[in-house]
């Protein structure tokens, strides 16, 4: 197979870094190493059903990635250090026309994608007993910013982060980020704020000093059944924010379960900004022999929306699906899920997913009472034997609606269809 030039990039750099460390502490840093290439094929359709309220009426693209993952692992001694890399390409398949701006592609200057990006990231790692930090391109993923991978390409961030399991059950996280390579981008940018309430009047929220983004908090195994979780998160000069998790999963039998996630997060302004949200979020899950049933309620209160950081990263949220979370300035959703793998009636690798979510309560400036609903169906399959071993075949379907109306947000009212074929070879 031909190597890209972020391949050979990220070969290098890793090979330099190994070359560097004195060749009696190599083994256990290249032994323990692990790299893949993710083969990913990405077609998106969004068809806006309010033309007024967007330049076009649709989006639709497709496109290949790359996605090239080397982990290595870490030299002998007291101190094991070690390297990661990430290198990423995105090459256009099909867009133009007017119908740029799925996200899964860069939107240059003229309206019009690009022929390809990339990016390459790495990060140095530090290892003493079970704690870890690395520094440099980043993917966090926990309560308080979670790097987003819906699209062509990850995001990803710059900065360092600490992660401690020397308790058994307990783990500790903490980091600083100061930049941002999003899912559609080839270079770093400083970090922003991607929250809700800039659309409404007095619910919109001054960011216009973002500055960079600490986090703290961890996990803890209370029982086999009950986990807590607590993180703290400052993005500076716009808000702070406290996050409380509890999961339980109930055992009923052979093959049933109830699992209950419950969630609330207090955001509150940091600076000169606005922000003030208290989110409450609770899951409550039914399985038996493969089935599940989800009923899911969220409630914003509060002058604003729900805060986080930066555009297209994944809030923490149970009403966070395809297209909306559902996160505006005092609104109510509740979510009715049902999730099925075929596994349990001997078709293994084949799973699917609906859901269906309604809002209300949050008023626009003129005080007119504001709703929407949205409807997601996936439908995914993984081969399992033969020549097609462990490609996995995923599409995803949503319906949006609201009486948002026009001059607000384009996915207030869209249809959408996502096609995604991947395929990961191991490296070693």
């Amino acid at each position: 197979m031909p190597k890209t030039p972020i391949a050979r990039g990220v070969a290098l750099a890793t090979l330099g870094a190994t070359l560097a460390i004195p060749s009696m502490a190599q083994a256990a840093f290249i032994e323990d190493t692990k790299a893949g290439l993710e083969l990913r094929n990405f077609y998106m359709n969004r068809d806006f059903r309010d033309n007024a309220s967007t330049a076009n009426s649709k989006a639709e693209e497709w496109a290949q990635g790359f996605i090239l993952r080397v982990e290595s692992g870490f030299t002998e001694g007291t101190v094991g250090f070690g390297v990661d890399a990430l290198g990423l390409l995105g090459v256009k398949l099909d867009s133009g026309g007017g119908r740029a701006n799925t996200g899964i592609l860069p939107m240059g200057d003229s309206g019009e994608a690009p022929d390809d990006y990339s990016s390459l990231g790495l990060a140095a790692k530090f290892k003493v007993s079970e704690t870890v930090l690395k520094v440099g391109t980043l993917q966090p993923k926990n309560m308080a910013i979670s790097s987003s991978d819906s699209r062509l390409l990850p995001q990803t961030f710059q900065g360092a982060q600490i992660v401690s399991k020397e308790i058994t059950g307990l783990t500790l996280d903490g980091g600083y980020l100061n930049r941002a390579n999003h899912r559609n981008s080839s270079n770093n940018q400083g970090l922003g704020y991607g929250g809700k309430g800039a659309a409404f009047g007095e619910d919109a929220i001054d960011a216009s000093d973002v500055d960079d983004f600490i986090f703290a908090g961890g996990s803890y195994k209370l029982t086999n059944d009950l986990t807590a979780s607590y993180y703290y998160s400052n993005l500076e000069e716009v808000y702070k924010q406290h996050s409380t998790n509890l999961v339980h999963i109930l055992p009923l039998g052979e093959g049933q379960s109830l699992k209950t996630d419950l969630r609330y997060a207090r955001s509150s302004e940091d600076g000169s900004s606005n922000v003030d949200n208290k989110a409450l979020g609770a899951m409550v899950t039914y399985s038996l022999s493969g089935h599940s049933f989800g009923l899911g309620y969220q409630k914003m209160s509060g002058d604003t929306g729900f805060a986080y950081v930066a555009e297209f990263t994944d809030p923490f949220l149970v009403n966070y699906v395809q297209i909306n979370d559902f996160a505006n300035a005092n609104q109510k959703s509740w979510q009715a899920r049902y999730d099925f793998n075929f596994a349990a009636v001997g078709i293994p690798g084949l799973t699917f997913m609906t859901r269906y979510i309604t809002g209300d309560g949050h008023e626009d400036a003129a005080g007119r009472d504001l709703n929407q609903w949205e409807r997601n169906t996936d439908i995914g399959y993984t081969f399992q034997e033969g020549a097609l071993k462990n490609l996995n075949v995923k599409w995803r379907n949503a319906t949006a609606r609201s009486n948002y109306g026009t001059g607000t947000t384009a996915f207030t009212n869209a249809d959408e269809n996502r096609l995604i074929v991947s395929y990961t070879i191991p490296l070693m």
